[in-house]
């Protein structure tokens, strides 16, 4: 069977986010549940002989040194002694600075094609280390299974959930996670909870407070989106969302949404749709 030509990348949610300490290095322990959604950006590959890895066009406010897709493909070239090269074009939907994850999946939908494309033949707990290289968030999206997640994130436990409609709303800021980690007010301390706790109702995300009061924005969206639902925010935001028992709930919700504001409407997923192209592969 002929490869897709295009390889999704898609986003994720954290269901819940607790920030139970602080490290000596300065990173901060985490709990955290993450689900994908079957909506993302998109890739394509052209490979290349001379061994040199571009990108297509240019990412707006992203240099090349610092694209993800760029520094993924690098380092699994180096890593595998790769001589072929590759042209990457990113079909990018997912926002940046908006807690999604597309910045840490585009990186993995680089390193599980190219593993494939190239013939590296990296086992995927390869390719995991790898992705941490680049980011916490890159070795769920590798593995590809709904997780709980703690330390840095990178401690994953594949976990079975309910799959229910989500609307995300997207403001039109982009929150810097750094400074909401940087935060004097953020919590840090939060009690470690089991996954039975969160199933019976428990936890939030620490990082609603610091960005309620830096993003009033995302701050409008949530006390909105909270009047029709359990609204969350997702990583560090600012997207926020609720989950829905059907699709037609809500689109019906976002059919309210005032002219300026922004969302979709995407289904969560236990598995990565990025697995399933990989198996059609």
């Amino acid at each position: 069977m002929s490869l897709p030509q295009r390889w999704p990348a898609p986003a994720k949610l954290n269901l819940f986010l607790h920030v139970t300490g602080r490290r000596p290095d300065g990173y901060h322990e985490l709990q955290t549940l993450f689900q994908f959604l079957d909506f993302g950006d998109e890739l394509r590959f052209r490979l290349r002989p001379d061994g040199q890895v571009l990108r297509s066009a240019a990412l707006a406010g992203v240099s090349a040194e610092a694209d993800l897709c760029l520094r993924a493909a690098r380092r699994l070239q180096a890593l595998a002694g790769v001589k072929a090269g590759v042209e990457i074009t990113l079909d990018k939907r997912l926002p940046m600075g908006g807690g999604l994850g597309g910045g840490s999946s585009d990186a993995a939908t680089v390193l599980l094609a190219l593993n494939r494309l190239w013939g590296c033949d990296l086992t995927l707990d390869e390719l995991a280390r790898l992705g941490l290289e680049l980011g916490a968030d890159v070795p769920v999206f590798v593995r590809g299974r709904a997780a709980w997640a703690e330390g840095v994130g990178e401690r994953l436990e594949p976990v079975e959930l309910p799959e229910p409609w989500y609307l995300v709303l997207v403001p039109s800021v982009s929150v810097s996670t750094a400074g909401v980690f940087s935060a004097p007010e953020l919590t840090r301390d939060s009690r470690r909870i089991t996954i039975a706790d969160f199933l019976s109702g428990a936890g939030r995300n620490d990082c609603e407070p610091v960005v309620r009061a830096r993003y009033p924005e995302v701050a409008r969206l949530l006390d909105w989106l909270g009047q029709r639902g359990e609204a969350r925010l997702t990583g560090t935001g600012g997207c926020v969302f609720a989950a829905f028992d059907s699709r037609e709930a809500a689109e019906g919700v976002k059919a309210e949404l005032p002219p300026a504001w922004s969302g979709f409407v995407a289904r969560g997923c236990n598995r990565s749709p990025l697995y399933r192209a990989l198996e059609e592969a």
